[in-house]
């Protein structure tokens, strides 16, 4: 006797654990820099560095990367700024221990806020929120067949299963150059640089990934002269990631995040300092799946012997739903206290953070804040510069009408398009549009055949059961069902009962033969 097998490679996440901190450190102005007179804007992203389990914690471990703009003190007033990195480190507790798989870590929020304690010293403050998730790689055997000298009769059912192809982590490297427009000064110092990935689109074509997107690019700068300026634009980007192997009728779920950021100034073909290099690297995290079409053994049974099964449970994953879906958002937003003192709004940035993810009735309800900031110019000549910050709530449904408690998805959001416009009288309308990759499947448990034992028929038994036996076929009942469970063959019960295509529907009434077990 010999079993064929499908051997099937799974790949999962477990639920991923939430984790909130906090950054509080004092900072000292690096004695190169001038003294701060007002705050004008900050920014500040957390970066884990490392990962490392120990017992039922995994210590991770870090920096929150800052940048603000200022306005000096000393002399003259003039906007200027600093960079800086505040470490930390935060342990985190994994309930069933953190010793075996694999970690990932995301950061899903950075809340950064600073304030002067003098004009030397910052209290830097950072509510830090990761989410730490378990990689989970199964390689499961499903049974397709059973060779075997008696004659089996078998049960088997097509199934449509994801296949792990390939899980891989990489980089790709963006350059880029923005040319400054005629009308704009030429560069003398940058002061405020604000870069981040938007419109990311991919496929999959023969042995690669192919990435298309956008980088929206400000900088505010300084002249030679000292007037400031600034320049914003969106600088589309595309390549190739190698993945030998894949095709492109595979499926794939990435996450990319856009790290090591670097902007530079540079000359033009005139020599003049009107050009801004731009540099980062998009860190990957790539899997690519295969559906195939497996044809499981689920059962079997003999008209010579009794077939005792052993089986076991296994998990394989089918396809729901691949989507890329938008939610679109406009408000318009009544801010009295800048009515006398904007003038003009030059550059807005925002962040998605989503509070509320859960499987609901006809999909995915999402529920989330979008935070929104806007540098604006106003009339003093003292500060001409100053920000606005605040929030605009959403709600979306990713659509999927077969949710049920077996349904696990991977969802990748971001910021896809933003502006804010003035209206006049205090009011600004904001436009935005929020970008959702959605990766949903079903998982499917299998109680798998691993082997057959063949035992003697209890014939005693079997002698005390019917010859022929009436019956009124009930719903769900199956024509293959009915043959084991009378001891018979599906074109016996065919041939007697006249079913031309083996179908049966629920109220026939057909009549079952048993076989003649001693004979056979």
């Amino acid at each position: 006797m010999e079993f064929m097998k499908k051997q099937m490679h799974v790949n999962c996440m477990e639920k991923g654990i939430t984790d909130q901190f906090f950054v509080d450190d004092d900072y000292n102005v690096p004695d190169a820099k001038r003294d701060i007179s007002k705050i004008v804007m900050s920014k500040g992203t957390a970066k884990v560095e490392e990962m490392k389990p120990l017992e039922n914690y995994i210590r991770v471990t870090g920096n929150v990367y800052f940048q603000i703009l200022y306005v000096t003190e000393e002399g003259e007033t003039k906007l200027t700024s600093l960079e800086g990195k505040c470490p930390f480190e935060e342990m985190v507790y994994v309930e069933n221990g953190a010793e075996d798989g694999t970690y990932t870590v995301r950061n899903l929020r950075t809340e950064f806020t600073v304030s002067m304690i003098h004009s030397r010293k910052l209290s830097i403050k950072a509510m830090v929120e990761l989410e730490i998730g378990k990689e989970i790689s199964e390689d499961t055997s499903l049974t397709t067949d059973i060779e075997s000298e008696d004659t089996l009769y078998k049960k088997k059912k097509e199934h449509q299963l994801l296949q792990l192809h390939a899980g891989k982590r990489d980089t790709y490297r963006i350059k880029e150059e923005v040319i400054l427009p005629g009308t704009k000064e030429n560069i003398g110092t940058i002061l405020w640089t604000d870069i981040s990935n938007r419109k990311l689109d991919t496929k999959l074509e023969d042995d690669a990934l192919c990435l298309s997107g956008e980088l929206s690019v400000f900088c505010l700068y300084e002249s030679p002269e000292g007037k400031a300026d600034w320049i914003e634009q969106a600088v589309s980007y595309e390549g190739r990631v190698n993945c030998s192997g894949v095709e492109p009728s595979m499926y794939h779920y990435i996450t990319a995040d856009l790290d090591e950021v670097n902007v530079d100034m540079r000359t033009d073909e005139d020599g003049e300092m009107r050009s801004i290099g731009i540099e980062g690297t998009l860190n990957l995290k790539i899997a690519v799946y295969e559906e195939q079409t497996v044809e499981v053994l689920e059962d079997v049974y003999s008209l010579r012997h009794e077939c005792n099964l052993k089986k076991e449970k296994v998990r394989n994953e089918e396809l729901i739903l691949q989507n890329h879906s938008k939610c679109k958002l406009s408000e318009q937003l009544s801010l009295p206290e800048l009515k006398e003192d904007i003038l003009q709004i030059c550059h807005n940035s925002g962040e998605v953070q989503v509070q509320k993810m859960e499987r609901a009735e006809q999909g995915i309800q999402i529920e989330g804040i979008l935070h929104l900031q806007f540098l604006y110019v106003k009339e003093s000549d003292e500060v001409p510069f100053d920000t606005w910050q605040g929030m605009i709530p959403f709600s979306y449904l990713i659509e999927c009408d077969e949710m049920n408690e077996d349904t696990v998805y991977d969802i990748n959001y971001g910021l896809e398009q933003l502006s804010v416009s003035m209206l006049g009288s205090g009011e600004v309308e904001v436009k935005a549009v929020l970008a959702f990759h959605s990766f949903i499947r079903r998982q499917l448990w299998q109680n798998v055949i691993t082997d057959m034992e063949a035992l003697p028929f209890d014939m005693e038994k079997i002698g005390k059961e019917p010859g022929i036996t009436g019956y009124i076929v009930k719903e769900g009942d199956e024509l293959w069902d009915l043959a084991k469970q009378y001891r018979t063959t599906t074109e016996r019960i065919q041939a007697t009962n006249g079913l031309n295509n083996g179908e049966i529907k629920e109220g026939d009434k057909i009549l079952i033969f048993k076989e003649n077990m001693s004979i056979l």
